[in-house]
């Protein structure tokens, strides 16, 4: 079974965020697909309607976000001997803010991504519980506003975009790090978490 979803292009009360429809599907009972989506005949705004764009799935290896980790281990590492003993090397830029190295190259990777850890940042982190089990939720999706972050952060940026990322370029009128054109409120993020005990309890939605 795979999830299918679907959002509504409004922002919609209390949250004021895209309402969310997810289904859970076999890949074969799926039919003819479209050879031309469907589209809004009109949205809030048009962030909320994704370019069209080829997708190049790819597995990555993150690590928590920094403010996943407990007060020990943030103080690890912020501590410059911690990361000569592993051998890691620390560019010029980051020497006196370890921390800042973590963040922008290993921790929580930006970008559209399923599963992985959620990109917390406008609060701490605040886990979903869900309302039928009381199970604690676990990210599937995460919709985001931008593939990597300006300045150090491009090196999150694939293999083919690197060039393009440290040039600050633009290709055909679209921003290489963001071929979805989506926007999520004040280019934030939107996941979406589901109850890891059955498909069949409610998600819920977060923007960040």
């Amino acid at each position: 079974m795979a999830p299918q979803i679907l959002w509504c292009p409004y922002e919609h009360e209390p949250d004021y965020k895209p309402s969310i429809a997810l289904y859970w599907r076999s890949a074969a009972e799926v039919g003819d697909v479209l050879a031309t989506p469907p589209e809004p005949y009109e949205a809030d705004y048009p962030g909320y309607v994704p370019e069209p764009c080829v997708l190049a799935p790819e597995s990555i290896t993150e690590f928590p976000g920094i403010l996943d980790l407990g007060p020990e281990l943030q103080q690890m590492l912020g501590n410059r001997s911690r990361w000569r003993v592993a051998a890691a090397e620390l560019d010029g830029s980051h020497a006196e803010y370890p921390r800042d190295f973590y963040s922008t190259h290993l921790g929580n990777a930006p970008g559209w991504k399923v599963g992985g850890w959620p990109p917390w940042g406008r609060t701490d982190p605040d886990p979903r519980y869900c309302t039928v089990c009381e199970a604690r939720m676990v990210p599937l999706l995460t919709i985001a506003s931008w593939e990597w972050d300006g300045g150090d952060g491009h090196s999150w940026a694939p293999q083919e975009d690197q060039a393009a990322a440290l040039a600050d370029s633009h290709y055909a009128g679209q921003d290489p790090s963001r071929p979805t054109g989506v926007e999520v409120g004040s280019t934030d993020n939107m996941q979406i978490y589901v109850c890891p005990a059955s498909p069949e309890h409610p998600h819920t939605g977060l923007i960040q």
